[in-house]
């Protein structure tokens, strides 16, 4: 696993070049988060697949600008994907990026056949309290995530390195992450999906429980839905071998 640049975009890639044969894999964090979430993804998966993590403009060591909205966040994924040239590219995005995933299946079908949708939903309600907390108290911020995005089985250590990339995200950002997500509503447009998706819920997801995945396979035509246990809302780090079998199965 190497980290690369392209236009001031920071981005993880599992190997050098892309297989032309292979899908490519292209991961899109949370709100307020970094490629960071994915690393366990871009490294396991890079045998079957191009793999490869983006920064958020704004985010982890990107440059450039934090969007307001899903929908120009999925504008900004769909240009970086068609300027890199990836062949046969796969959004795989969790919470807010699940939101970008299916805004890029919605708004621009004609890059993807496949989408991967993890810990997220077609709306995403924020407790309006978080506003407040992530300007005037940072460290109750990274508390919260903690407390909330991790279940109670994932040991300390596990967590310690997302936990400590959070405390470094700039509230500003975070902020307006979450602004977007709870403006973000695709509900009465999942039956216009038309490509093949396979979404990934977590047993002790209280951010986005498994009910909201429950909403996406019933509602996306053929969706198919992995559902781990003893996970919360960040399963890609606390079961990262469930994950990426989940996702090698749904590639075969």
């Amino acid at each position: 696993m190497k980290r690369d640049r392209t236009g001031g975009i920071s981005y993880l890639r599992g190997r050098d070049g892309w297989d032309e044969k292979r899908p490519t894999l292209v991961f899109i964090h949370g709100a307020g988060e970094s490629a960071l979430l994915w690393e366990a993804q871009v490294e396991g998966l890079c045998g079957v697949a191009n793999t490869l993590a983006l920064d958020l403009p704004g985010h982890g060591e990107s440059g450039g600008t934090a969007k307001r909205s899903v929908v120009d966040y999925a504008a900004f994924v769909a240009d970086f994907i068609q300027r890199l040239g990836l062949p046969h590219p796969i959004p795989c995005g969790l919470s807010m990026g699940g939101a970008i995933t299916l805004q890029l299946l919605l708004e621009h079908a004609g890059l993807f056949r496949e989408g991967i949708i993890v810990s997220s939903g077609a709306r995403l309600r924020v407790w309006p309290g978080l506003f407040d907390l992530i300007r005037k108290d940072p460290d109750g911020y990274v508390a919260w995530i903690d407390q909330m995005g991790f279940s109670p089985k994932t040991p300390a250590e596990v967590k310690r390195p997302f936990l400590e990339d959070s405390r470094k995200a700039d509230s500003e950002v975070a902020w307006g992450d979450f602004k977007a997500c709870d403006a973000f509503d695709v509900m009465p447009r999942l039956p216009e999906i038309n490509q093949r998706v396979l979404v990934i819920s977590a047993e002790d997801d209280r951010l986005t429980p498994p009910k909201y995945g429950e909403y996406l396979e019933k509602h996306i035509p053929g969706a198919r839905r992995v559902h781990i246990l003893d996970a919360g809302h960040f399963v890609p780090i606390e079961k990262p071998a469930a994950v990426n079998a989940a996702i090698a199965s749904f590639l075969k």
